[in-house]
């Protein structure tokens, strides 16, 4: 709110100031809109879905951080089975302990009324829900025969996908030598690569590189699952993929490798030109269950983030 003393009015300013104010203004405005944004050079690397940390540097990593859990799915190691119960083209639960067996004819819930009421010669009440099992009316019914699904023990495989989902397969931590603390790397000589792993315990490790075993059961069946590393698969940013079967050894700049091709999990050619490269890994995963007289295997894979390696010309100096 403007204010003034009784008897003294305000200045009221000239009309050639107020056109210059304001279009100042509005050039100001114009000048911020066309700002870009912060080069994503400046913007900290993506990091996948529950990957806190996807840039581990220096010849003390430090702690990556606990990536959180993205539970189980598919991982994009395989397409999924479809769905044996469905409703409006989304999956459901063929059963429920609440609302019963799944009817995919209509898309209702059935279990047994209780207390049953009276009803004709081999008939039975049913309580229904229907709409997929989406919280709403419920109804009784009488039917003379069991509806479609009704009572069907559980599947196997479905309770062993149930099972995956609670597991925690985690993404690579990676790290990378050359690293930026050291400066750039130089073309033609090797890089080493290796999972920064937060901690030796081994509950934890296994998050990271297996095994994990775990088991469930529904209705008397019972259900055992075992997911096993396989393989870790690393992107070096130029096309080439190199594949290792364990987590690599950490780069020791004052070892006596210090220099040499990794022991385990190395790109021991270098990179063939003077560059900054972005790295990646993925982990592949081998899933068996077993349960109900039946057993499968179900791929998974975790992919980390992305760490930039810097690659110069190796410079030869003459006399």
């Amino acid at each position: 709110m403007l204010t003034w003393k009784k008897g003294r009015r305000p200045a009221r300013p000239r009309t050639g100031a107020s056109h210059r104010l304001l279009a100042g203004t509005l050039l100001a405005l114009l000048v911020t809109a066309l700002v870009p944004p912060p080069s994503a050079a400046a913007r900290a690397p993506d990091c996948p879905p529950g990957q806190n940390d996807c840039s581990i540097w220096g010849d003390d990593p430090g702690d990556p951080g606990d990536p959180g859990d993205p539970g189980g799915g598919n991982g994009g190691g395989e397409k999924p089975p479809a769905a044996r119960c469905q409703w409006n083209g989304r999956p459901v639960a063929c059963y429920d302990e609440f609302l019963g067996w799944f009817n995919n004819a209509d898309g209702c819930y059935y279990k047994l009324l209780e207390p049953q009421r009276e009803a004709p010669e081999g008939s039975v009440w049913y309580l229904q829900t229907c709409n997929g099992g989406d919280q709403g009316q419920q109804n009784p019914v009488l039917l003379e025969a069991p509806p479609p699904g009704f009572g069907a023990p559980p599947d196997p495989e479905e309770l062993a996908r149930r099972v995956l989902a609670r597991l925690s397969l985690l993404p690579p931590p990676i790290a990378v030598a050359p690293r930026r603390d050291t400066g750039p790397g130089l073309v033609g000589l090797p890089v080493w690569m290796w999972l920064v792993l937060p901690t030796d315990e081994p509950g934890e490790r296994a998050k990271y590189l297996g095994p994990i075993e775990a088991r469930d059961s529904d209705r008397g069946l019972m259900v055992t699952l075992t997911a096993k590393f396989e393989r870790i698969v690393w992107n070096m940013g130029n096309d080439v993929k190199v594949t290792c079967t364990g987590p690599g050894t950490p780069y020791d700049p004052k070892g006596p490798r210090a220099g040499k091709p990794s022991p385990d999990c190395g790109y021991d050619s270098g990179y063939p030109k003077a560059d900054t490269y972005q790295v990646s890994a993925t982990t592949y995963w081998s899933v068996s269950w077993q349960g109900g007289g039946e057993s499968g295997v179900i791929p998974q894979t975790r992919t980390s983030g992305t760490i930039p390696i810097e690659i110069d010309e190796l410079q030869v100096v003459t006399r």
